[in-house]
Formats: C-alpha cells, sequence, structure tokens
C-alpha cells in the first residue's frame, strides 16, 4: 500500500512539475509568434483548443457532461464569467511579453496565491489566520514600495494576479471537472476569436497565413500548448495535495523572472526588487502557515484532541 502511495505522489509531481514547467516557458514561445498580436495570438489559442477539446471530449464520451452545464443556467453563468477573466489575463500576459514586460507578468503570478486568499476572505467569507492576513500586508507593502519607487502602479502584475484569482474563485464555485469547464469556455470564446480574425484580416495585420509556413503551425501550436499544461495539471492536483500544489505554482513565475531579467535585459532598479522581496516574504509566511495548518489537519483527523493553530 505504501509504494502504490508513493508511487501516485510520484506520478502527480510529475505531471505537476511538467505543467508548471511548460507555463514558465511560455514567455519564450509567446515571443516568437511576432508579428502576430496579443488579440490574434488569443485567439489562436482558443480557436486551436476548441478543435483539441473536441476531439478530446468525442474520444472519452463526455459530451452528456457539457450538455449538462448548459442545463444548469447558475452554471452555464458562472463558466461565461470564467470565460471573461481568463480572456483578460491571456490578453494581458501575451501584451506583456510582447512588449518585453516579462518581469511585470513574474509579479502577477507571485502575486496570484495571496490574491486567490483575498478574494476568498471577500468573496466566501473565508478566515484568515494573523499569519495570513500578516502575509496579504506584507505583500500589499511590495505593490506599494513598486508604485511609489518606479513611479507608476505595476498595473500588468495587479491585472494578472486579480483576472487570475477571479477565474479561480469562480471555477471553485462552479465545481465543474477540468475538461468540461475548458470546453464550456471555449465554445463561449470561439466566436469572438473567430470575429477577432475577421477584423484583423480586414485590417491587413493577420500573420496567420501571411508570416510563413513556420510561424503559421507555431499560431496553430498554441492549442496544444494551451490545453497540455492544464490537463497535466488536472492530473497532478487529484494525486496530490493541494499544499504540495502550492509550492510547486511558484516554479512558473521563478521562470518568468529568470527569463524577463536574464534572457530579455528587463530592467530591475531597486525599487523593484525591494518590491518582489517583500511579496517573496509574503509567500514564504503563507506557505509555512500553510503546511502547517495541513499537518495539523492531519493530526486532527486522527487525534480529536488536536486543532489546526488559528
Amino acid at each position: 500500500m505504501t509504494n502504490l502511495v508513493n508511487s501516485k505522489f510520484r506520478v502527480g509531481l510529475a505531471f505537476g512539475v511538467t505543467a508548471y514547467f511548460i507555463w514558465g516557458l511560455f514567455p519564450l514561445f509567446w515571443s516568437i509568434l511576432e508579428p502576430a498580436g496579443a488579440v490574434e495570438i488569443v485567439s489562436h489559442r482558443i480557436v486551436w483548443s476548441m478543435l483539441f477539446l473536441l476531439a478530446l471530449v468525442t474520444i472519452s464520451r463526455s459530451w452528456h457532461k457539457v450538455r449538462s452545464i448548459f442545463g444548469s443556467k447558475k452554471k452555464a453563468l458562472l463558466l461565461a464569467a470564467a470565460a471573461v477573466f481568463i480572456t483578460a489575463n491571456w490578453v494581458t500576459y501575451i501584451w506583456a511579453v510582447v512588449n518585453e514586460r516579462v518581469v511585470d507578468t513574474s509579479f502577477g503570478y507571485f502575486m496570484n496565491p495571496l490574491v486567490s486568499v483575498l478574494l476568498g476572505v471577500l468573496v466566501l467569507r473565508e478566515r484568515l489566520r494573523i499569519s495570513q492576513w500578516a502575509a496579504v500586508g506584507i505583500a500589499a507593502v511590495g505593490v506599494a514600495i513598486i508604485t511609489l519607487g518606479v513611479g507608476s502602479v505595476p498595473v500588468v502584475g495587479l491585472i494578472l494576479a486579480f483576472s487570475f484569482g477571479f477565474y479561480g474563485l469562480i471555477r471553485k464555485i462552479a465545481d465543474v471537472d477540468a475538461v468540461t469547464a475548458q470546453m464550456v469556455e471555449t465554445l463561449y470564446l470561439t466566436p469572438f476569436a473567430l470575429g477577432a480574425f475577421y477584423l484583423i484580416a480586414q485590417d491587413g495585420q493577420l500573420a496567420f497565413g501571411t508570416s510563413g509556413a513556420g510561424k503559421s503551425f507555431l499560431l496553430a501550436l498554441a492549442g496544444v500548448v494551451t490545453v497540455v499544461p492544464l490537463l497535466a495539471f488536472g492530473a497532478a492536483v487529484i494525486r496530490i495535495p493541494l499544499s504540495t500544489m502550492g509550492i510547486l505554482q511558484y516554479i512558473t513565475p521563478t521562470m518568468a523572472l529568470i527569463i524577463g531579467v536574464v534572457l530579455f535585459k528587463e530592467q530591475m532598479p531597486l525599487a523593484r526588487w525591494l518590491g518582489f522581496a517583500a511579496v517573496w516574504v509574503a509567500l514564504i509566511i503563507f506557505t509555512v502557515d500553510a503546511l502547517r495548518n495541513n499537518q495539523n489537519n492531519q493530526k486532527a483527523s486522527i487525534d480529536p484532541g488536536a486543532h489546526p493553530i488559528t
């Protein structure tokens, strides 16, 4: 039994690392798709994801799950809202990459876990422990340091953190499996993506089919690149503890920071380093608290007299 559990954990860990590592490489992939702009790239992500998901849902015979969503007005509306937030996230992220602001995306995704906690308090009425409040407060100080030191609010990072935070919150409330939810969201978005293609083509700015076969192939590959890490993430989250997933998620923004500073030579003034440092301190506090609370909850399930620290 122990070997089975360990094997399940190792497989889940491999899937999790794979998902976050692929996401960490995204700045390199999106940056080579120029001259395609952010809207065209996102449209390719949507349309080619649709084809990939159509095949996946058909092979897995899961169409009844998709139809059941439209039988529930609440779930249908929730996933429509989720589609709006993930589109805002994608457009902002890719715009930042093609405009050489990868470091800003790194800041946003470092902030995301703390934003998710804050949304849990504001929307779901969850209660935070003192250490969690401290982490959120220190992160806010980090944002203030960057704003005052650099002279501008880190808009890109905040949009990414809050759009993905709201997306995760809505998906949690909707409580729909990953493939079905993604299929429904993509169904909502595909007409808009096709409309975007039409408008961009009318303006003579469409890169697909006009920038060489290699570029067109890479743009078409955007669908697979979008879906594969999401599927790996879904496979990981059912095999390993959420506390482990919480630690793995820092792989992506760390890689983005390294790519932005080392490969793209983006500027990192002292104020930005200090702001990042404040967020990292907040994340350390948040992660340690989450691990301790997880251990206490496990003890509580064994010993009725043991209670998590609040």
